[in-house]
């Protein structure tokens, strides 16, 4: 049975982060909402109260009977967190004189099991607008900062273990913060950390094996890490029963299409190729619109997909490629997103092929899904590889789609790719392309003078995609990639480079 720790999510843009720091400690944790039921069984060792935008003092803050829980098991409150347990205990929670936010310094007042081996002095980062004034009656200061007398306190009473910390322990400002969470796991809840990559495989292999039996599974895939390594697992529980499905769309990288193949293939998967590129190229002809585009693409896609399903009988589950974000993304303090992108992974396919699914990653997040990837032994070529959109190069050629731009951008493409492996700089950055702007240029080569493309090269860095920075690529580079391109592919005269950083720009530029 795995050791669980919940987190109870009360709105926080932390609330991932806190997930993510207990899984670098290999204990496995969960997300749910404040206000969904707790199941008290034997492999839940504690609980995570989030930080929230609310106020407590809002006359509809949520809340939750942190009273009862601390009472059954170890209850670790971060920020609004630590607010809502003060108050419900009977403590004074007040607006604070000035919005108390960024780095400060932790003095420690009272060493226990929570602050072991934490510095005093320490950074610890604060985002809050509210304070706690006053503790309850049998709550202890365990540490203050210059502004804040009350920044960390314990329940005293040996019946209800219960800690409250007015600073964000998870966020990579607070020096030792990841240290404090460790220690509520191991030295409170006394976790064993075993939830390792290997103790995931063959627990979710097992549990394939007996939900699905030999019954069969149809699979997009795509190349990409999550489907990759999804299918990997599903395929290790039931082998020639997964039917995997690569389609073509005419807009994927250069050569892509039978470099991936070939890369399943030697994995073992078994695995369909369908060139569906004339389709695609027909039905996208004459659009310029994004969100057309998008939605042209996964219509096909849905239509191609279901053509290959009926030609396999029996097919009763539809395996995904689901990751733990795509889950978190989906759900609220309110309620359920509301919104969903339109090119979200295979998503969308019609009620009427009424097929369960299949998702062996969804509690995963990424960085753990590529550690899965080597535990499996998935070659690296497949593992490393950077986000690329569901649309394609379709989002990446500015304006109507031919086949023609396809071939150009993915010329492009190619040698700027291929310079950034060459030069090592490929896995600096966390995603990269070309891009065919819809513009031409006059420019001169040999006596002639020419009128052609401009392609734009965008490199960002980033830890989740949420946020970026364009990329600080060397010039000396840039200057080779761009001589390159312009010698070699002919049709485009002109390259760029994209400094512009997310927010105010996207990532992609469709």
């Amino acid at each position: 049975m795995t050791e669980k720790i919940l987190i109870l999510d009360f709105g926080s843009q932390y609330t991932q982060l806190i997930a993510r720091a207990v899984r670098e400690a290999n204990v496995y944790c969960e997300i749910i909402s404040f206000n969904k039921k707790i199941e008290f069984d034997a492999s839940l060792k504690g609980v995570i109260l989030s930080g929230s935008p609310f106020s407590v003092n809002e006359q509809n803050a949520p809340s939750v009977d942190i009273k009862m829980i601390a009472e059954k098991i170890p209850v670790l409150a971060i920020c609004y967190g630590a607010q809502l347990a003060a108050k419900l205990f009977g403590g004074v929670v007040e607006k604070s004189d000035k919005r108390e936010y960024g780095r400060a310094k932790l003095q420690i007042k009272n060493k226990n099991e929570l602050l072991k081996d934490v510095k005093d002095d320490t950074d610890v980062w604060m985002s809050h607008s509210d304070t706690i004034a006053q503790l309850p009656k049998n709550f202890s200061v365990m540490a203050a900062t210059h502004s804040i007398p009350v920044a960390a306190y314990r329940h005293d009473r040996e019946n209800i273990k219960l800690f409250g910390l007015q600073f964000h322990p998870e966020v990579y400002h607070s020096a030792e913060g990841k240290k404090i969470i460790k220690n509520f796991l191991i030295n409170i809840c006394q976790c064993k950390q075993d939830w390792t990559p290997a103790h995931f495989i063959n627990d979710t292999v097992d549990s394939i094996k007996k939900n699905i039996g030999d019954k069969k599974v149809i699979m997009a895939l795509s190349g990409g890490v999550d489907s990759s390594v999804a299918a990997t697992l599903i395929h290790q529980a039931i082998g020639k029963n997964l039917f995997g499905i690569f389609v073509d769309n005419g807009v994927l990288r250069k050569d892509e299409f039978q470099q991936v193949l070939d890369s399943y293939k030697n994995i073992g998967l078994n695995i369909k190729g369908v060139n569906a590129k004339d389709h695609f190229y027909a039905k996208l002809a004459g659009k310029v619109s994004p969100e057309e585009k998008r939605k042209i693409i996964g219509k096909c896609f849905i239509e191609i997909f279901d053509e290959e399903a009926h030609k396999i009988e029996g097919i009763e589950f539809l395996g995904q490629g689901t990751i733990y974000p795509d889950v978190i993304e989906s759900m609220s303090v309110h309620g359920p997103s509301q919104t969903i992108k339109s090119h979200h992974n295979v998503g969308g396919l019609p009620d009427y092929m009424k097929l369960k699914l299949v998702e062996p990653l969804r509690s995963l997040f990424k960085d753990e899904v590529r550690k899965v990837g080597a535990e499996l032994g998935l070659p690296s070529s497949l593992l490393n590889r950077h986000p690329f959109p569901g649309p394609g190069l379709a989002i990446r050629i500015l304006g109507e789609v031919t086949e023609e731009k396809v071939q150009l951008l993915q010329q492009a493409d190619a040698i700027y790719i291929n310079a950034l492996l060459k030069n090592n700089l490929y896995a600096t950055v966390w995603q990269a392309g070309a891009i065919l702007l819809p513009v031409k240029s006059v420019g001169v080569m040999g006596d002639e003078r020419t009128y052609e493309f401009t392609v734009a090269l965008r490199a960002v860095t980033s830890v989740d995609g949420m946020t970026a920075d364009w990329a600080h690529l060397p010039y000396n580079f840039l200057a080779d990639v761009s001589n390159e391109i312009i010698n070699n592919v002919k049709g485009i005269n002109r390259v760029v480079y994209d400094i512009s950083s997310k927010p105010p720009a996207t990532i992609e530029w469709e």
